[in-house]
């Protein structure tokens, strides 16, 4: 059963205290599930595999186009090819193509559930920060590591937006171990692998709308 809602403060960019937020305890205090996390993060990684690695085939490998030696008469078992995959520096026979497919999925009940379970998990930690909004006149990396300051966000930081802020965006891509997302592509693996998760009043309501 979900928890009640949880009161959190509401910041600027101050740092100063500027209300209160209550978070829905179906998204943020809901009975923590490792499994489905666990899933979810599998899941996050392999999508993000690239299939690069690829070997060459015997057929693909330099050299090897005359006999080595002869049929009969040497003694020798029968060689046609230096490339043979049974010979140094020949073919690699069951290898990677660079066609492979390392693409899984996970259900969307358990993906929000998954989502649900990673931000209760913060909220617990109290490593959740609610802002009023995030608004920079022009794109400034001091600017934004200023006020990462103030509101006393962690080293590796998440800021969740609810609608495109480019000026943000610009602001935060600099600074090292901060990752800026929208609340559609919000992942589990970002969340977990963050130290505090920065959140607008609009993106909470927006996150709650999607989970609750």
């Amino acid at each position: 059963m979900a928890a009640k809602k949880i009161s959190c403060k509401v910041l600027n960019q101050l740092g100063e205290e500027a209300g209160k937020v209550m978070l829905k305890g179906e998204v943020f205090g809901v009975e923590v599930n490792n499994q489905v996390m666990f899933d979810a993060v599998q899941v996050y990684l392999s999508n993000m595999r690239q299939a690069t690695a690829k070997t060459l085939t015997r057929g693909e490998v330099s050299g090897g186009g005359k006999k080595p030696w002869r049929q009969k008469g040497t003694g020798r078992a029968r060689a046609g090819s230096s490339r043979s995959p049974i010979w140094r520096k020949g073919g690699i026979v069951f290898g990677p193509t660079g066609n492979e497919n390392y693409k899984i999925s996970q259900n969307k009940k358990e993906h929000a559930l998954a989502l649900r379970s990673a931000l209760t998990l913060k909220a617990q930690a109290k490593d959740v920060i609610v802002v009023e909004e995030l608004n920079f006149e022009a794109p400034s990396t001091k600017a934004a590591v200023e006020v990462l300051t103030k509101i006393n966000a962690k080293a590796k930081t998440l800021i969740v937006i609810a609608s495109d802020n480019d000026n943000l965006v610009a602001s935060a891509r600099n600074i090292p171990g901060v990752i800026v997302v929208k609340t559609n592509n919000l992942s589990v693996y970002d969340i977990l692998n963050s130290d505090s998760v920065v959140f607008t009043k609009e993106s909470v309501k927006a996150v709650e709308g999607g989970l609750a």
